[in-house]
């Protein structure tokens, strides 16, 4: 787009997110995608709980973003953060949110993009080696890295980078002779360039996040338009009931104060197995 052709673009990272987000806005965009790699993102909160991470998830984005920008000079700039915990419908499984948000201080706007799914973050607490293998094959290592600490999850001793079979041995011995229990609890890496899964994810976050950015508002012209949130009441097709199944969605403008609602136009009633009242 017009906007940010031939326009450098920071992005502060040291666990490699680039190559999934450069490819997805550089060539719609006519950007470049500069990475910043001259601070300590892990400073700022990690997975593995050893820093804390203040605020919101869309706070420490903000930040990262504005880091970024302050390190490379640049008016523009974008940042990733992710989130896991248990999925939001039934909670029982695991769940990753990323978000990109983007920075343009010539057009004072912030753009925010999405992508949620399953997550590949398990953990496993034992004493047994051959335990450990079946959860590291059931969780994809290698591939998939692993952490793993002494006694039990809070250990503030802690192995990062696990990557092959001989580290994993090698770590798994260091942490029970370490443990006063004798077992290990080991969960997965979830670093950026340590998690495929996550790593695909972001990449999905990185297409609607340029899918907002190429929107423009019908008011102002500027990029940025799209959904900020939606509103239930879709009734059910049994018993005509409303759900918790959207009905509207409500757009609004990423500049100015433009805010338009829409009703759904692709479905007319909600399945009965989203309704609390046919399947409670």
């Amino acid at each position: 787009m017009k906007h940010w052709a031939d326009q450098r673009v920071a992005l502060l990272t040291q666990h490699g997110k680039q190559q999934v987000i450069a490819p997805v806005l550089e060539p719609a965009l006519a950007c470049v995608v500069h990475h910043v790699a001259d601070f300590d993102t892990d400073q700022l909160g990690t997975f593995t709980r050893d820093v804390p991470r203040p605020g919101s998830q869309l706070d420490a984005a903000r930040k990262k973003a504005r880091m970024g920008m302050s390190l490379s000079g640049l008016p523009v700039g974008l940042a990733s953060e992710g989130s896991f915990g248990p999925d939001p419908f039934t909670g029982m499984f695991p769940w990753n949110v990323e978000m990109l948000v983007w920075l343009d201080d010539r057009l004072g706007i912030e753009v925010v993009g999405m992508a949620q799914g399953p997550a590949q973050s398990g953990h496993l607490q034992t004493p047994d080696w051959a335990a450990l293998e079946r959860f590291a094959n059931e969780e994809g290592f290698p591939a998939h890295q692993l952490v793993m600490r002494p006694h039990g999850q809070d250990d503030p001793r802690l192995i990062k980078g696990i990557a092959d079979w001989a580290a994993l041995r090698a770590a798994f011995e260091a942490c029970t002779s370490q443990a006063g229990n004798g077992q290990v609890f080991v969960e997965l890496d979830l670093r950026a360039f340590a998690n495929p899964t996550r790593m695909v994810r972001i990449g999905e976050a990185a297409q609607d996040l340029l899918k907002r950015l190429q929107s423009t508002c019908p008011a102002c012209a500027k990029p940025g338009y799209g959904v900020v949130r939606r509103h239930g009441g879709l009734v059910c097709s049994a018993c005509k009931r409303p759900t918790k199944a959207y009905l509207s969605q409500e757009w609004a403008c990423a500049s100015c104060e433009h805010v338009h609602t829409e009703r759904r136009t692709d479905l007319l009633f909600a399945d009965p197995r989203q309704c609390e009242h046919c399947n409670p």
